[in-house]
């Protein structure tokens, strides 16, 4: 078994690349199909290769243009058959310092200096809009990394003739642009240049020799980085972490040594250690990722160890609570349920070895990261890069209060026992529009992170769906859904183009954390709603069936369509509008767009 997860081998992924790739392809574990183009500032075909095996390990089966040798620019701004007939889903642009052609010159005035830096970024900048432009998809282009000599010395950080200062501030100019361009990303080789230590990363032997941009051993955490931004944009985030407590969040155990005793805080390294762990959870919970307990303990000790005055974390922080002596494998599958996410979205971090290992064997789609001790684990866990970003929305933001709101949501529906009374005193508020540019991007997101409510599973570029948005012959709907716990944001998304008088859902997603509350119901009323004003008669709708989806298996049959076709890839199904249509919808209220909205 190949090991690819953080601290691998990176000279056995290089000796061993078919070895690998044969044991990721018979795993018994459903991919996505996906096509990756690359285009060459330097050789790439050891890049393609290692690239697709951090791909397969993230359930991602790609099929690759391999560009020409250092033709990146050609290749985009003048065109090529052989690309456009290959459509790209992904396009990624392999660049490094060596693709600088133009450097300040020592007695060059400022004007020559401004004009140097306009046209070498303006280079790179022609060839992300037309990409853009021709194919529409998501670019992944690389920064630069610094230059492994200064021939200034230390001012070549700063100084108006400095090399290194010339590629900080084509760095800057190309932040600038991704903070702009939506579908455009950054792949941070300056940071994994400096991670892998520059001297090594500028092995000149293996340029001068191969015309590889970096040492040849770099070219898996490279990948490894790639991978990581793709398995992002097409919904492969975790989304939560299942924390032991003793010696995980504290040095010691709470039930021998007492509250006054666990090493926290300033008072020692090991305090210090376990301190910026807290810390670092703590921010990231800020992303929306769930912080959850799961530990062998008694509860009322357990929560002592939170009042120690070096504890960052506050029981407050946590939204899932398995303090108890139950096996943890079972703890974890309890939480998972509670907050109503897959077992694959969950990293389960604990310092014991034997849990690790029963967690694994027994619940082998939650990740279980080798972290190490106490001052490694920021670092085994970043490192792995779980919760890459590539888009932070308010509704990412605000995804823990969503979480304790599906808590608060249980406790009273189990304390009302008729389930339609228990949904009205939700005081559930729908706010139905159709796609707008500002929320785009979280349809996106909706999109390609949706497994369980999504007919289709198919997944879409931001620019697809700008697209389909700008497009007058489909139908777009996106729901926002507010109760009285909370303001839960876009939650659900459907697109039907029409054609001939007949509607077809060709996407409908819906997020995990509104099942079972109606709210498809009110998004069909609204769709039958939108048919009857263009005069649509028919709709249209497949179901293809994953192991993720069987929840929604019957979902059309109980709106009311036919079975019209059955195969081994799914159902077709067919719903003829009445004249009198009757809302299925009876237990929220929905609030069109041409209507005043509030907030919820």
């Amino acid at each position: 078994m190949f090991n690819l997860n953080y601290p691998f081998d990176d000279e056995m992924i290089m000796q061993k690349k078919k070895s690998i790739r044969k044991e990721l392809l018979d795993k018994d574990s459903p991919f996505i199909d996906k096509k990756i183009a690359i285009l060459s500032g330097s050789t790439i075909g050891d890049v393609k290769s290692v690239l697709e095996l951090f791909l397969l390990d993230q359930g991602i089966r790609p099929v690759f243009y391999e560009g020409s040798y250092n033709r990146f620019y050609e290749e985009a701004v003048f065109g090529n058959a052989g690309l456009e007939e290959f459509q790209p889903e992904i396009i990624y642009i392999h660049t490094s310092n060596k693709n600088i052609d133009v450097f300040p010159c020592v007695g060059d005035g400022e004007a020559v200096l401004a004009q140097k830096l306009e046209s070498v970024y303006r280079r790179y900048e022609t060839v992300w809009t037309e990409l853009k432009k021709r194919y529409g998809c998501p670019v992944i282009q690389n920064n630069f990394e610094p230059l492994a000599y200064r021939l200034l010395g230390n001012a070549d950080a700063y100084h108006k003739y400095g090399k290194n200062n010339f590629i900080s501030h084509l760095n800057q100019k190309m932040y600038e642009y991704a903070n702009a361009n939506a579908g455009f990303y950054i792949n941070d080789i300056s940071y994994l240049a400096s991670w892998y230590g520059l001297e090594k990363w500028s092995n000149p032997s293996h340029w001068y020799l191969y015309k590889q941009a970096m040492d040849l051993n770099a070219i898996p955490l490279l990948c490894r980085n790639i991978s990581r931004i793709v398995k992002s944009l097409y919904g492969k985030n975790k989304k939560a972490l299942a924390l032991d407590l003793d010696n995980t969040l504290w040095g010691g155990v709470i039930g021998d040594d007492g509250v006054e005793n666990i090493r926290l805080g300033e008072e020692s390294p090991e305090g210090r250690a376990f301190t910026a762990f807290q810390r670092y959870l703590k921010e990231i919970s800020t992303l929306g990722i769930t912080l959850n307990a799961c530990s062998k303990n008694e509860e009322s000790l357990a929560v002592e160890g939170f009042s120690h005055e070096g504890s960052v974390l506050k029981r407050d922080d946590f939204i899932s609570w398995k303090v108890s002596w139950t096996d943890k494998n079972i703890s974890i599958a309890a939480m998972a349920k509670e907050i109503n996410i897959g077992l694959d979205s969950i990293v389960f971090v604990d310092d014991n070895p034997v849990e690790r290992e029963i967690v694994r064997t027994r619940l082998p789609e939650v990740s279980v990261p080798e972290i190490g001790s106490p001052e490694e684990y920021i670092k085994a866990l970043d490192q792995e890069g779980y919760f890459e970003i590539t888009t932070l929305s308010e509704d990412d933001m605000n995804r823990n209060q969503s979480y304790k709101a599906i808590i608060q949501r249980e406790i009273l529906e189990n304390s009302i026992e008729d389930y339609g009374e228990f949904l009205v005193s939700l005081q559930m508020k729908c706010y139905m529009s159709p796609f707008t540019e500002p929320v785009i991007p979280r349809i996106t997101q909706l999109i390609n992170k949706t497994n369980q409510f999504n007919l289709t599973t198919k997944r879409l570029t931001e620019n697809e769906v700008r697209n389909a948005a700008e497009d007058e012959s489909v139908i777009t709907l996106a729901a926002r859904l507010c109760d009285k716990f909370e303001n839960a944001g876009i939650v659900t998304a459907m697109i039907a183009p029409v054609k001939d008088g007949e509607a077809v859902i060709e996407l409908w997603v819906m997020s995990c954390r509104v099942f079972k509350r109606n709210l498809e119901f009110a998004i069909f009323d609204e769709l039958i709603r939108e048919c009857k004003r263009k005069g649509v008669k028919k709709i249209k709708a497949s179901y293809l069936p994953t192991k993720k989806n069987l929840l929604v298996k019957g979902l059309y049959e109980e709106l009311g369509f036919e079975k019209t076709e059955e195969s081994e890839t799914g159902t077709v199904w067919s719903y003829s509008i009445p004249e009198e249509y009757r809302n299925k919808n009876s237990v929220m209220e929905v609030f069109y767009d041409e209507q005043e909205r509030d907030n919820g």
